[in-house]
C-alpha cells in the first residue's frame, strides 16, 4: 500500500510475475489525499485484493514463502493498513514478513522487470 494504491503482488524468486492487482484511491476534484479517507479506501479493498491475487497466481497462502509490505515513506494511517495486513497474514501462517522501503520497491521492481543488470537511476 501507498498513498493512493494499495495492491497483492504474488511473484516467484526469478521474478516471474503471478499476480499483480491493485485498486487506486481517486480523490474528489480538488482535493489531495487525507490519510484517514485513503486508510479507509485501503481497508474496504484489501481482503478482495488477497482473494483476487490468490485466485490469479492460482495459489494459496499455505504455498507462500515470503511476505513483504510497503514499511515507508509514506503516509502513515494508509501503510498502516498493508502492514497489519501483513503481519496478521505472516503470523497466521508462520510466513517471514519484510518490510520494504517504498522508493527501494520501485527501483528493484524496475531492474526486476526490464532484466536490467546495472540500470541508471535517478531517485528524487
Amino acid at each position: 500500500g501507498s498513498a493512493n494504491k494499495i495492491g497483492i503482488g504474488i511473484v516467484d524468486e526469478t521474478g516471474k510475475i503471478y499476480a499483480n492487482v491493485r485498486e487506486t484511491y481517486i480523490t474528489p476534484p480538488g482535493t489531495g489525499f487525507l490519510p484517514k479517507e485513503t486508510a479507509a479506501h485501503h481497508r474496504q479493498k484489501i481482503h478482495g485484493l488477497i482473494k483476487k491475487a490468490l485466485a490469479e497466481a492460482k495459489i494459496t497462502l499455505e504455498q507462500i514463502n515470503l511476505i513483504s509490505y510497503t514499511k515507508g515513506p509514506g503516509m502513515a494511517a494508509p501503510l498502516s493498513v498493508g502492514a497489519l495486513v501483513a503481519r496478521t497474514l505472516s503470523q497466521l501462517y508462520n510466513i517471514p514478513l519484510v518490510g520494504v522501503n517504498h522508493c527501494v520497491g520501485h527501483i528493484e521492481m524496475g531492474r526486476t522487470v526490464t532484466n536490467a543488470s546495472n540500470p541508471t537511476i535517478l531517485y528524487v
